[in-house]
């Protein structure tokens, strides 16, 4: 249901309706707060207005709570999901692009402190979980099996944190994409623990080519992206005064 009251397209389509619906009939004022709100949804239907929505999700990741170089805490990888049911512990096909970045991130951190524990995290709805898919993943990059611990039973970030309470050290480096990491930061700091940000990728691309200020599918999705995850935020931010 998300996919369709986040994306701007929707948004587009329901203005259209309402600017039809009332325009002829509408004072001036609402006639202005109609082109202020159409011009609005259509820059975050370019690159423009989602990249900067995304590098202001992605800001919320302050310097001081990034992982140092060298560090020695445990590497906590966060799933980002599958794009099909895996078929087998190595049905690496099944990953989503987020997925592949997250865990090679985590093994490139660990080839820095290969005395660390690398934990993959996130369970999902199939019977072969995402973190045991990322854990054989791990093993084929030269992770050995001691070195590996997976947590399969959440279904989320604020899941997979409570599911690790316990098992961890406080101090633990926290691996996902930056868009995601602000919102994981919570979870884990709400769970007990002390953990630094340690980044996969990013979603943010700079200003280029004229396309840049044109509408483009691609942009709506990175726009749903970044208003998924602040929305994501807020309810980890209320979740967390519990």
């Amino acid at each position: 249901m998300h996919h369709l009251l986040l994306s701007p397209m929707t948004w587009g389509l329901l203005w259209l309706a309402v600017a039809w619906w009332t325009w002829s009939r509408a004072r001036t004022a609402w006639r202005a707060l109609l082109v202020v709100a159409g011009v609005v949804i259509l820059l975050l239907c370019t690159p423009l207005g989602a990249n900067a929505l995304i590098r202001w999700v992605e800001s919320g990741v302050a310097p001081a709570q990034r992982c140092a170089a060298q560090d020695d805490a445990p590497i906590v990888v966060l799933s980002g999901g599958l794009e099909d049911e895996p078929r087998a512990s190595d049905d690496y096909i099944a990953l989503t692009p987020s997925s592949w970045r997250r865990v090679r991130s985590g093994v490139e951190s660990w080839r820095r402190s290969p005395q660390a524990l690398l934990v993959l995290a996130g369970g999902g709805p199939f019977e072969t979980r995402e973190a045991t898919v990322l854990a054989s993943l791990a093993r084929e990059w030269g992770v050995p099996a001691d070195r590996i611990r997976t947590e399969t039973a959440s279904t989320n970030t604020w899941e997979s944190a409570r599911a690790l309470r316990g098992t961890l050290p406080p101090r633990v480096r926290v691996v996902s994409s930056a868009t995601h990491l602000p919102r994981a930061l919570i979870a884990f700091e709400s769970a007990g623990f002390q953990p630094c940000a340690w980044t996969s990728d990013s979603a943010y691309v700079a200003p280029g080519s004229v396309g840049y200020f044109l509408p483009q599918l691609s942009a709506m999705q990175k726009t749903h992206l970044a208003l998924y995850e602040m929305l994501g935020t807020l309810s980890y931010r209320w979740r967390s005064r519990d």
